[in-house]
Order: C-alpha cells, then sequence, then structure tokens
C-alpha cells in the first residue's frame, strides 16, 4: 500500500467513521474555545458599555490602519487554507503544499504586524502590565487601563492560537512533503483548516471590538 492511500487507525471501522469522528472531535474542541472566548468577549461588553466613554477615548489610541492590514491579512490567509484544502481533494501535492507554506507567511506576517503594533504601545506608555510605566493621556486613565487590560488579553490570546495555528500547518507541510495525503485521505488538512477558519472569525470579532468602539 503506497504511503498516499487511505490510512484508518485500528479503532475505527473505515475511512468514513474515521473521517465523521475526526469532525466531530475538532467541533467539540471549538465548542469549548468559543466557551472560553465568550466569557472574555462578554465580560469586555459588559466593561465597554458601563464605561463607554473612557474606552471609546482608549481605543482612539490604538493603530487602526495597523488592525485593518491585519485583518485583510488572515481574510487572505483563510481563503489560501481553503485553496489548500481543495488541492488536498484533488490530490495536488506541489499545490497543498504551496497554499500551505503561503498561508503560513501570512500567519507569520500577522504576527509581525502585531509586534510591531505591541511596540509602539509600550513606546506610547500604553501597556498596563506590573513593571511597566503606564501613560495615559485622557480624562479617565483607570477605565482606559482597564480597556488595555482587555485589550492585550484578548489580543495575545488570539495571537498565540495563530501561532498555535502556523505550527499545525507546518507539520502538514511535512506530512504532505512526505506524501502522506491524498485525494481519499485529507483528513488532517482540512480539520487543520477548520481551525484557521476558527481564529480568523475571533480576529473578525476582534478588530471592531477593539478598535472601532464609538
Amino acid at each position: 500500500m503506497s504511503e498516499s492511500h487511505t490510512f484508518v487507525a485500528h479503532q475505527f471501522d473505515d475511512p468514513e467513521q474515521q473521517h465523521e469522528s475526526a469532525y466531530l472531535g475538532m467541533w467539540v474542541f471549538l465548542a469549548t474555545e468559543v466557551l472560553f472566548l465568550g466569557g472574555l468577549f462578554a465580560a469586555y461588553s459588559v466593561y465597554r458599555f458601563t464605561y463607554a466613554a473612557a474606552f471609546r477615548e482608549a481605543s482612539h489610541h490604538l493603530y487602526v490602519s495597523l488592525g485593518a492590514i491585519n485583518t485583510a491579512v488572515l481574510l487572505c490567509s483563510s481563503l489560501t487554507m481553503a485553496l489548500a484544502v481543495h488541492a488536498s481533494k484533488l490530490g495536488r501535492r506541489r499545490a497543498l503544499i504551496g497554499y500551505l507554506l503561503l498561508t503560513m507567511l501570512l500567519g507569520l506576517v500577522f504576527l509581525g504586524i502585531k509586534a510591531t503594533e505591541y511596540y509602539l504601545d509600550y513606546q506610547e506608555g500604553l501597556v498596563p502590565l506590573r513593571g511597566f510605566d503606564f501613560r495615559f493621556e485622557g480624562s479617565d486613565p483607570a477605565r482606559a487601563r482597564l480597556f488595555f487590560n482587555f485589550y492585550f488579553a484578548m489580543t495575545g490570546l488570539h495571537a498565540l492560537h495563530v501561532l498555535i495555528g502556523i505550527c499545525l500547518i507546518g507539520v502538514m507541510v511535512v506530512l504532505a512533503w512526505r506524501n502522506r495525503f491524498s485525494a481519499e485521505y485529507n483528513t488532517p488538512v482540512e480539520i487543520t483548516g477548520l481551525f484557521w477558519h476558527f481564529v480568523d472569525i475571533v480576529w473578525v470579532f476582534l478588530f471592531p471590538l477593539l478598535y472601532l468602539v464609538g
């Protein structure tokens, strides 16, 4: 049997059962992620409406242009990931590797822009962590500090998920290079694609919530 043929683990009866089990497992995992992130989003929303003026003023200190560029970068990465999944279903190994590498590159670009934004925030004294000199020139520094606590927590957690996604895609590249996927067996690529699209969707919500307040 060729390495690129369908691989069925011993606990499954057939490829279809294995595929459905993998999809179910990923959706359950994503549901737990939604519950976890949903709590953070809910807490932010409560404070945002409670201290609307302070959060609006603090939001105006963010770099909207960089956030918008990162939004475009992630949307493009969703497209390349979808093309990678499509290539895997057609058994096009070279196209699969190319699209996966392009998705990784876009993910790294996103992290690079986000790191630049963090550095600019640090220079302006907007990092609210202990040991940093938080300097907010506005009418309500205490509430602004709360906003930036949410900002760094939410975007930092998202950046961690992007990094995990890049690592997963890297594993897919190695497996594809070793000819482990075919038109009949490409479930790991599809599952990784689901995770990547989830990460992108989270950012689509984060961008307006944090950068476009008011």
